[in-house]
């Protein structure tokens, strides 16, 4: 093994419990976990394993094809306290030092996000992406790109030095509750008909006081970390994730990902929408939507009938690097009382869309859509109407939700839950409201999660993923994950 990559190196009795203990001349100054989704980027996932294995540890590089991260986390830090008991001061120096690369789209890396944030680590490690999906969002709020990257050994080399050099930045996690009637069609255990994002599951209701908790209701959780959106938006990337479950020989790179998403764009009428798209699809007439500024106290949203996409934001990319939100003018803030967009605020910025013509206004300098507000908290409620369904995606995730029939309602909940820890470069457009190189804000972070307690949502609000929300079954095609 080359010199350099010692700073890398994390030897095999700390990685697999009960191995024979090796001597190990010096630190790592950066030891690394690596996650890659195999399936990926069309080839490069297979390839990217293969070089990081030539390059660590072949036991530090884990196929999430072969093996889920809670499983690997879960024995790696059982093994660090085992070692520490033991008085192994290379093992304490590790479990400190260590952080984690995940290689794959959006859902991927969500999906390792919310592992790391269920386990609950004493020392949670920080987070890298490597940009290997279409939109790659996260990746590129943080610095890493978005273009898929090299895969031979210069191009991982590269990467591997980069975030040893990364600073850390927390980012909110946010909580997402949903509850519907139990379609009267197809199997509805654990998983009604409709095909929800693997983040998104079925859990028992355990609050008395649940006015919806009765027989023939099921109760979703998930969370994400970059976006939620709703309308037009969602239903072109459902178009996008259908098709290429159905034809997967289709979908091996980036750039044809990318221009079949801009033709589906065009046939789904998104932007010719005001001919194509009925007005009993836009937001205004398919649900009333409550925010809350401050905690306890909800108002309603006044959102304009020409909108025809929402989107609640945390990071600042969206679509593959367009930032919806922008940066408003000084006097607009103040008017509006709107603070800067920082990732660890405890805020969401909400932001609708009427067509595709209105979304290329993110392309000139300064283009933004239009700012709905910012919230800790935001609710809709979906009744009766017009519309049988509509379309929803969280972190490029998509899916159909169908809408009341009668006289029930669904419910969709959005809150804070925590913070976890990414790896940022130089290059990072995030900002923090900890960064003294960002502006100042005002004082408007608060705990909401104290208030309420006895609110009928907060038994959903207990766990986020690892051993349950983000538990993928068993008979998934991670190639279905972005």
């Amino acid at each position: 093994m080359s010199l350099p990559l010692r700073d890398f190196y994390i030897p095999d009795y700390i990685l697999v419990p009960d191995s024979e203990k090796e001597d190990v001349s010096e630190e790592p100054t950066c030891p690394v976990i690596v996650f890659v989704n195999s399936r990926s980027g069309g080839q490069l996932g297979g390839d990217l394993i293969k070089t990081y294995r030539e390059l660590l540890n072949r036991v530090q590089v884990c196929d999430l094809g072969e093996e889920v991260p809670e499983k690997v986390l879960q024995r790696l830090y059982a093994n660090f306290e085992k070692l520490k008991a033991e008085g192994d001061k290379l093992a304490e120096h590790i479990e400190r030092t260590l952080r984690v690369i995940v290689a794959g789209g959006d859902g991927t890396a969500g999906w390792l996000l919310g592992v790391v944030c269920d386990l609950k680590l004493a020392q949670p490690p920080p987070i890298a992406t490597v940009p290997l999906g279409t939109g790659n969002n996260l990746p590129f709020s943080f610095g890493w790109g978005k273009k898929n990257p090299g895969t031979d050994h210069q191009s991982v080399k590269f990467f591997l030095d980069e975030v040893k050099k990364a600073k850390e930045m927390k980012i909110d996690s946010w909580h997402i509750v949903m509850r519907m009637r139990t379609p009267k069609e197809g199997a509805c255990d654990p998983i009604a008909p409709l095909e929800l994002p693997h983040s998104l599951h079925a859990f028992q209701r355990v609050s008395s006081s649940d006015s919806l908790n009765v027989e023939g209701y099921h109760t979703f959780r998930g969370g994400f970390w970059n976006y939620f959106s709703m309308g037009m938006d969602a239903q072109i990337s459902y178009a996008f994730h259908s098709e290429r479950k159905l034809h997967p020989e289709k979908f091996k790179n980036q750039i044809i990902n990318q221009t079949t998403y801009a033709r589906l764009g065009a046939t789904q009428g998104w932007f010719l929408a005001s001919l194509f798209h009925p007005s009993s699809r836009n937001i205004a007439q398919l649900a009333n939507v409550k925010i809350m500024k401050r905690p306890g106290h909800w108002e309603n949203l006044h959102i304009p009938h020409s909108i025809r996409s929402i989107v609640c934001l945390n990071l600042p990319s969206f679509s593959g690097g367009l930032n919806p939100w922008g940066t408003p003018n000084q006097k607009k803030a103040t008017e509006r009382d709107l603070t800067p967009p920082y990732v660890d605020d405890g805020l969401l910025e909400v932001v609708g869309f009427r067509d595709a013509w209105h979304g290329l206004v993110l392309l000139a300098p300064n283009g933004h859509g239009t700012r709905l507000a910012q919230a800790h908290r935001i609710r809709f409620e979906f009744h009766k109407g017009a519309a049988d369904h509509t379309f929803m995606r969280i972190d490029g995730e998509p899916w159909k939700q169908p809408l009341p029939v009668d006289d029930d309602t669904v419910v969709v909940e959005i809150s804070h839950l925590g913070q976890v820890n990414m790896l940022a470069t130089r290059n990072c457009i995030s900002k923090s409201i900890n960064d003294p190189s960002t502006p100042s804000a005002a004082s408007h972070h608060g705990d909401e999660d104290s208030e309420d307690s006895e609110d009928e949502w907060e038994g959903g609000r207990k766990k986020f993923g690892a051993a349950e929300t983000f538990k993928l079954p068993e008979d998934l095609d991670i190639a279905h994950l972005s």
